[in-house]
């Protein structure tokens, strides 16, 4: 008989309450209005992220990375296993709670990446940062946001995926620089914006067999 999840904390927030299950000594659920947002032995989206955006930054000898959500801090991981040390990554999160789960009962699941000297917990809104952002701030912006662009993201002021934001994600990164967006469906509207925003596009399903989350590239032309 399988162990029983228990929760560890639980926070209101304007999507629900978000909570930190456990079961075992390793496996985790964060829960969002009573829906999975992720889960520790469903990772491969996550990572897939970080492994694309990075064969774009071989160029870049000191690279600057901005991360949009932390989760579980898998994208951190596999970013920090492949960046070089002189690197800077830059993540932007919410809720601080995630950050402390981050740094207590989710640090062994990451080899405690949110401690890594190359790392900076940013406690805000990422679509903000991008909009202060000086012109070629940074040479990867990655959104690993929660269902990523979808229906419902199509307004022209949408602050993450609206042309407006693409706008401003495309003056902070550098030349060659790259835009990498996690989604939980296909947007194939959102692809178009992204190409006409001036980014080379590619999209990118993260496996085969059962439900393939969808990576979305842009480089910066």
């Amino acid at each position: 008989m399988s162990k029983a999840w228990k929760t560890l904390t639980r926070l209101p927030t304007d999507e629900g309450l978000l909570e930190l299950r456990q079961r075992g000594e390793q496996e985790f659920l964060i829960v969002i209005g009573g829906r999975i947002l992720m889960t520790s032995v469903a990772r491969r989206s996550e990572e897939a992220l970080a492994t694309l955006a990075c064969k774009h930054l071989d160029r870049a000898k000191s690279p600057r990375v901005l991360v949009g959500g932390l989760g579980m801090g898998y994208t951190l991981r596999a970013l920090l296993d492949r960046l070089s040390d002189k690197s800077k990554v830059v993540v932007a999160e919410l809720n601080p709670v995630v950050a402390e789960w981050c740094r207590g009962p989710l640090a062994p699941l990451t080899a405690g990446a949110v401690r890594d000297a190359r790392v900076k917990i940013e406690l805000g809104d990422v679509a903000e940062i991008i909009s202060q952002a000086k012109a070629g701030s940074y040479n990867a912006i990655l959104l690993d946001l929660y269902e990523g662009p979808h229906a419902a993201t199509q307004r022209h002021e949408d602050p993450f995926y609206g042309p407006t934001a693409l706008a401003r994600t495309h003056k902070a990164l550098a030349k060659k620089g790259v835009f990498a967006v996690w989604a939980e469906e296909p947007d194939n509207r959102f692809a178009t914006r992204l190409k006409a925003a001036g980014f080379d596009t590619s999209t990118h399903r993260s496996g085969k067999g059962g439900r393939s989350h969808v990576i979305y590239l842009g480089i910066r032309t």
